[in-house]
């Protein structure tokens, strides 16, 4: 739960924001993109990309990243997630990707809230499937 004599986060997507009222609502404590992770560094040892996880949730020693990429550009993520893991062995992180988001958001009834991150406004349809419809 965000702790109230901070200001509000500004999220950098709705599914965060929703993700933290549900975070809030079942009184979980979290902390909105706490800290960043370099990931790599050039010759003279100047980070050149790093991480930041969207959630971290102090009770559980657990960062949460949230995607609601297209399952085709969501490597880029998983890459800088192994990259992570690799160089912050004992850091939790987990990543939530869209499918987990959206059966979250409709596990607690927020059909609304689901339905903007499912459908051909976020993940455009492919000719195949819709052939097979």
């Amino acid at each position: 739960m965000s702790n109230p004599e901070r200001r509000a986060p500004v999220f950098a997507h709705p599914a965060e924001e929703m993700f933290a009222r549900i975070l809030d609502f079942y009184g979980v404590a979290w902390e909105y993109e706490p800290r960043t992770f370099p990931l790599e560094w050039d010759e003279q040892g100047n980070v050149v990309e790093a991480f930041s996880p969207d959630f971290y949730l102090p009770d559980q020693d657990l960062y949460v990243e949230l995607t609601t990429l297209r399952p085709q550009l969501a490597s880029y993520k998983n890459r800088r997630l192994r990259r992570m893991k690799e160089l912050y062995p004992n850091i939790n992180v987990k990543l939530f990707k869209r499918r987990d988001m959206r059966d979250l958001m409709l596990k607690y009834g927020l059909l609304q809230e689901a339905g903007r991150i499912q459908g051909t406004a976020a993940q455009p349809q492919s000719k195949e499937h819709d052939e097979r419809a």
